[in-house]
């Protein structure tokens, strides 16, 4: 990769460059809203960061802990992308874990096998309007 930055990078602009939001609004937005933590503090979107910081970003469900391996300033590929950073072996185990709890709360709700019918909505409308 020829467009690796030396020194110092902007969060917002890194983060868009090792795909973790489609858009810099969005890991502007996400910066802004909390879902970013530098050495556990939120942090600033114009924050400067270097190779070996370590960053908590929240997506979703998941929460990844992942250290700056590189600096890029353009935005490439997955496979290019994955180079800027590598995740922890801890924030993989509690990733993996909290998907496996997630899927098995899944199964013990009991979801309906078709839609209402008109006449059932019908009845459930009678229902609430009566209570």
């Amino acid at each position: 990769m020829s467009d690796f930055v030396s020194e110092k990078l902007r969060l917002d602009k890194w983060l868009w460059a090792a795909r973790f939001f489609k858009t810099r609004s969005l890991a502007k937005a996400a910066i802004e809203g909390g879902k970013v933590h530098f050495g556990g503090q939120r942090v600033k979107v114009s924050r400067e960061i270097q190779v070996g910081d370590e960053l908590q970003i929240r997506q979703g469900w998941d929460e990844k802990v992942v250290v700056v391996q590189a600096l890029s300033s353009q935005r490439r590929g997955a496979s290019e992308a994955q180079q800027l950073y590598s995740e922890t072996p801890g924030s993989v185990k509690r990733r993996e874990d909290a998907a496996a709890a997630r899927k098995a709360a899944g199964g013990m709700i009991d979801r309906p096998a078709s839609r209402p019918t008109k006449k059932q909505r019908r009845q459930i409308h009678r229902f609430k309007e009566s209570n």
